[in-house]
């Protein structure tokens, strides 16, 4: 089976140029975890739902989580979680303006329509994605994820 036969050919996708907010939005509505970004009609990477969250970690925070205090510490709270805190509420503000080219995955891995669907399984394991971009003379035609390569299986098997 070929990827031609299980992928997306109507890919959502989000400009580079585009707020983050509206990659969120997209997200969201289409209840999609990655898709695409393009410049103009040229594929020059992928926004997932794991570049959004990599947005809320507040830099400079050697723990990687958000501390909230109690009610009883809330006077008690060190004056360097307050710098954190004030640092993550800036962080905040400033998510819904920042472009998805600031935050997209430029290490693109690509597949063609004309590749098997175990060669696309295969990409996606060794690189640890989700989504694969299909690409046919230098264009976006479609996209694969891993449910499609699952659901191809299944027909494959439902057919032999």
């Amino acid at each position: 089976m070929k990827v031609r036969d299980v992928m997306n050919v109507m890919p959502v996708t989000v400009q580079a140029s585009a707020r983050v907010s509206e990659a969120a939005r997209l997200l969201r509505e289409n209840k999609i975890s990655g898709m695409p970004v393009l410049d103009g009609e040229k594929l020059v990477g992928i926004v997932s739902e794991s570049d959004l969250l990599r947005l809320l970690s507040v830099e400079g925070d050697s723990e990687g989580s958000l501390w909230l205090p109690s009610p009883f510490e809330i006077f008690e709270v060190p004056f360097r979680d307050l710098v954190k805190w004030e640092r993550m509420q800036s962080s905040l503000r400033e998510i819904p303006e920042k472009v998805v080219a600031d935050i997209m995955s430029r290490n693109l891995h690509e597949i063609r329509p004309e590749d098997s669907i175990e060669e696309a399984a295969s990409v996606m394991t060794r690189h640890r994605i989700n989504r694969l971009p299909v690409v046919e003379d230098g264009r976006l035609v479609g996209i694969v994820t891993r449910g499609d390569i699952i659901t191809g299986l299944g027909m494959a098997h439902a057919e032999g």
